[in-house]
């Protein structure tokens, strides 16, 4: 490790070799399943929509060619459709499938209907009116691979500005950060270590660091530090690793009062998300309707153009012309009335923002972030503040050897490791019985996460106990391997779960359930048993009258969630103590603490109390439910 701290540049060069594995990883994979995999699994997988329903074609607001396509399988598949990720059309020919000749970018996805932007050359009838099925599937990801590695480089090249002196820093403990100097503001709704936190932040001329632990009110204090922040500074830029984080953390500044531009759509479609988009603001400005006329004019010349029309090329000159500065003119208002920028780490690299420099860029969720990510937006500002919690999930990555090598070390990490001085941690949760919380703040956070008075004892039922572990090795249940690469399912845990949940469900009553809208999450780490339990609790009469409390997902899907009672199905059960990704333990950190009031967790012993961390959580349960 210690070599890491003598040259920032080799180290950056090793994550930049670490990427590289990375990205040819994933391509491979990529390659492989589109040559192998059977088109069912992928969209079981949620990776494809087949087949699908043609809707219309348009030009947006941004003057880009749109088709409107609908998912007509399984809508209880999670898919992994987002704005901005590639995707291809195909049909299947005699169960070959036969890709069209052009890829499009996901504009934005709301349940079952996708609009996707095409190039203006792409055969839009190739999709639209088809006598073949058509579907659309994920592609590879090159533009963000691209983008990373021109970060890095940029970082590795820099000499002599602040670039460079923001990566010297974070890679060499005996820099020192600098710091501004004033006493400390006082905010009477937040508790002392949110406002200690928010305090930090004004001070740091560098860098400053908000960990938070589970329910301890990250984003509250994060929205208070930008607030702060906008008071010294005209207009900042706030971005994170995935849409969703986007999305809150602007949701929560809008709630606050403050003018956001989100740049990208939204990964919830509703009209408040919508509202400060960038494209519903451009298409509600004045001079809007004056340019889409123009636009029009354009691609109508184009069309019907005649030939030995000598004028052609002036009169599109002249109008594209007219068009671009109108489009400056709108974009000038919108940036210029915009406090936050808000965008995701790799959407901070678009073209609206070439050229654009801040004072202070925040990163939430900075620790679900490969750290070549992080490096995108930091050359554009001169201080970074980062949020998350590196004890939660982690950024996910494909290839084992990029990982072992370190590449899912994040910059976050480092910072905290080589500059511990600017990381404030926030102390004090909101969510959880004390019970439920203790484990937690004992194995992860060295016991200083301690419980707000208000939630300390809260519990569903009267000698209820807040935690159990109930063990599955007596009742013969084993894991099963589901398909190639699917994932594994344990069908009696599966069963077991919704009988204890329905046990538990009898005992509270149905009347208190529905009035105090208790709600449920299931947790497994794997998906083929997520999508056994969803099929098991729609089949399960029981349940009818609960459906809508009741959520199954993966720890990933519960991240940033918390619900009053939480049941983990943890799977794995086998003679040999095999336990797989459960091993990585900051994923078991996000799904033991998501309850409110009561978790149970669902394991095999004596699979999984080979390993340190599920023996220690056992015998913890164990003691207090003596």
């Amino acid at each position: 490790m210690k070599g890491d701290y003598t040259s920032p540049i080799l180290a950056l060069q090793k994550q930049r070799m670490l990427l590289e594995i990375e990205y040819n990883c994933e391509k491979d994979t990529f390659r492989k399943q589109t040559e192998a995999i059977g088109m069912q699994r992928k969209v079981k997988r949620g990776d494809a929509w087949y087949p699908l329903k043609p809707g219309k074609s348009y030009y947006n607001s941004l003057n880009l060619l749109c088709i409107e396509i609908y998912r007509t399988g399984d809508e209880e598949i999670e898919h992994n459709f987002e704005f901005g990720r590639p995707v291809s059309f195909f049909t299947m020919k005699d169960q070959k499938l036969q890709f069209l000749n052009f890829t499009g970018t996901v504009s934005f996805v709301d349940g079952n209907r996708m609009v996707v932007t095409v190039p203006d050359s792409a055969p839009v009838t190739e999709v639209l009116n088809n006598t073949e099925p058509v579907g659309v599937q994920l592609s590879f990801d090159e533009t963000s691979y691209k983008t990373m590695f021109e970060a890095l480089d940029r970082v590795i090249r820099a000499k002599g500005n602040r670039l460079a002196y923001l990566r010297d820093l974070f890679y060499t403990p005996s820099m020192k950060p600098q710091r501004f100097t004033f006493s400390e503001m006082g905010f009477p709704y937040l508790n002392k270590t949110q406002e200690h936190a928010v305090n930090e932040v004004l001070c740091a001329k560098d860098v400053s660091i908000v960990h938070g632990p589970p329910g301890t009110g990250k984003t509250t204090t994060l929205v208070e530090a930008i607030y702060e922040t906008l008071m010294r500074e005209n207009q900042v830029l706030v971005c994170a690793q995935s849409n969703m984080a986007v999305d809150w953390i602007s949701e929560r500044l809008v709630d606050r009062g403050i003018n956001v531009l989100r740049i990208g759509n939204p990964s919830r479609v509703n009209d408040k998300m919508l509202s400060f988009t960038y494209e519903r603001r451009f298409e509600a400005h004045p001079d809007y309707p004056a340019l889409w006329v123009i636009r029009k004019t354009i691609r109508e010349i184009r069309q019907h153009r005649k030939r030995g029309d000598d004028k052609f090329h002036q009169k599109i000159e002249r109008l594209k012309s007219r068009a671009t500065e109108l489009e400056i003119r709108i974009n000038t208002e919108l940036f210029g009335e915009a406090r936050v920028i808000a965008c995701t780490l790799v959407g901070s690299a678009h073209r609206l923002l070439q050229g654009q420099k801040y004072g202070t860029l925040f990163i939430d969720e900075a620790a679900q972030a490969l750290e070549a990510a992080c490096w995108i937006p930091i050359r554009k500002a001169s201080r970074v503040v980062l949020a998350g919690d590196h004890c939660q999930l982690p950024p996910t990555i494909k290839s084992l050897a990029a990982m072992h090598g370190g590449l899912d070390k994040t910059l976050m990490e480092r910072i905290v490791e080589t500059q511990p001085g600017v990381v404030t941690l926030l102390k004090t949760q909101y969510r959880m019985n004390e019970e439920i919380m203790r484990f937690s703040s004992d194995y992860f956070y060295q016991g200083q996460v301690v419980s707000a008075p208000e939630v300390k004892h809260r519990g569903i039922l009267d000698y209820d106990e807040p935690i159990e572990w109930i063990d599955t090795s007596d009742i013969d249940a084993k894991e099963e391997f589901v398909g190639e690469s699917f994932g594994r399912v344990n069908k009696t845990e599966a069963l077991l779960t919704l009988a204890v949940l329905q046990h538990y469900f009898e005992k509270i009553g149905k009347e208190r359930i529905l009035d105090e809208r208790i709600d449920v999450g299931i947790i497994s780490p794997y998906r083929a048993q997520v999508q056994y339990l969803r099929q098991m609790v729609k089949k399960q009469e029981f349940f009818k009258p609960y459906r809508r409390f009741i959520s199954i997902n993966t720890v990933d899907g519960f991240q940033g969630q918390e619900r009053d009672i939480i049941m983990i199905s943890l799977v794995r059960a086998n003679d040999d103590g095999q336990i797989g990704f459960l091993r990585d333990l900051r994923r078991m950190n996000v799904a033991i603490t998501r309850a409110r009031m009561k978790l149970m967790i669902l394991g095999d012993t004596s699979t999984l109390t080979r390993h340190p961390f599920y023996r220690k959580l056992y015998h913890f349960i164990e003691k207090r439910q003596k």
